[in-house]
């Protein structure tokens, strides 16, 4: 067994609530190649409101231990000095790197930082090949995250991303309930769940379009009731956007834990939302999700893991800019989608769930 002999495990991985979701089956392979292993995770101090930090989605799982964190981007030799006293004080004999590609340089620069820090052996390196998605030209779909992910740790165990069992985040029975008392109110009436809210501006598709949405959808499904997810900042757009929903509506923004959240979502037949966490907590409970998808980055590379979902995703000669704040193009990408698609899209993704159930 690859793992008997290692006790302690360092798993390098940044970001907030959707690059956490979008590493779990990575995060499995590595649980059952270390299963007697402490599995620390060295990841960021959040760096924005509306970013929880892993711990918030992770803790209860049993997938990691425990966490270092550090501020992103720091230079700080002080700082640095001190991360490299904890990281040591841990003694990981394995370092697991879960990190999006990077250039050559920061590579290097991690890989020296790391045996700085006494580990000897890495594994997950984004070089060659595993450093970028693969293209299916078939699909014209860039390769998923998660998929890409796996492929770096591959040389510790095999896994099936499709697999629901390589999504669960392991909620805990109050979280469980916590997500059924949030919905006493729709007296068992089928749920439609929105999060219009998103921290950055290039992905919002703007409160009068999901208000658009949601008033046409509530006319086509009169018989469900609805649930906003999101930040305590998304609090007040989500009251906006559901004003018109005929049926109970419980907006949850603000109330709830990423994992309480999750609990919630799995109750839903539809999500609705832009490129977003809650996007992925929803796809990684079989939910279909109807996207109004910035193409600021490749199309399929962090779409919602699955094949019920529709993705409304336009294609013009400035996408791929990456672009946090969109002001010179004005977001055309996502202001070109109309609200006709993306009812269009909440449709035929519901039917695809229910179709998905039916043969279940």
């Amino acid at each position: 067994m690859q793992g008997e002999s290692v006790q302690r495990v360092l798993i390098y991985r940044l970001g907030s609530l959707g690059d956490t979701v979008v590493a779990l089956p990575a995060l499995y392979v590595v649980q059952r190649a270390f299963p007697a292993a402490r599995r620390m995770m060295l990841t960021n101090v959040p760096v924005h409101a509306k970013a929880p930090a892993a711990a918030a989605i992770l803790e209860g799982s049993g997938l990691v231990d425990g966490y270092i964190e550090y501020q992103v981007a720091t230079r700080s030799p002080g700082e640095l000095a001190s991360l490299r006293r904890e990281i040591r004080a841990f003694r990981p004999q394995v370092l697991v790197y879960l990190m999006a590609a990077r250039n050559r340089q920061h590579l290097r620069r991690d890989v020296f930082f790391f045996r700085l820090c006494g580990i000897r052996r890495i594994v997950g390196l984004p070089e060659g090949d595993l450093a970028e998605p693969l293209y299916d030209a078939e699909t014209r779909m860039w390769e998923h995250e998660a998929a890409r992910l796996v492929r770096c740790v591959r040389t510790l165990g095999e896994i099936d991303i499709g697999d629901p069992v390589n999504w669960d985040l392991r909620l805990t029975p109050a979280e469980e309930q916590t997500g059924r008392e949030m919905l006493t109110q729709m007296g068992g009436m089928p749920l439609i769940a929105c999060g219009p809210g998103t921290k950055m501006q290039a992905k919002d598709w703007g409160a009068e379009n999901w208000r658009g949405l949601l008033t046409v959808l509530s006319q086509e499904m009169p018989n469900h009731g609805l649930a906003l997810v999101g930040s305590e900042q998304d609090a007040e757009v989500s009251d906006y956007v559901s004003r018109d929903w005929r049926k109970p509506v419980v907006n949850l923004c603000g109330r709830l834990s990423p994992r309480e959240t999750a609990a919630v979502l799995k109750h839903a037949e539809l999500f609705l939302g832009p490129d977003s966490g809650p996007m992925h907590l929803a796809a990684a409970y079989g939910v279909p999700c109807a996207i109004a998808y910035a193409s600021r980055s490749r199309r399929g590379h962090w779409f919602p893991i699955g094949g019920t979902h529709q993705v409304v995703y336009h294609t013009l000669e400035c996408s791929l800019c990456n672009l946090e704040v969109c002001i010179e193009k004005q977001k055309r990408c996502l202001t070109s989608i109309s609200i006709e698609e993306m009812r269009l899209a909440a449709m035929q993704a519901w039917r695809n769930g229910q179709v998905r159930r039916a043969g279940s």
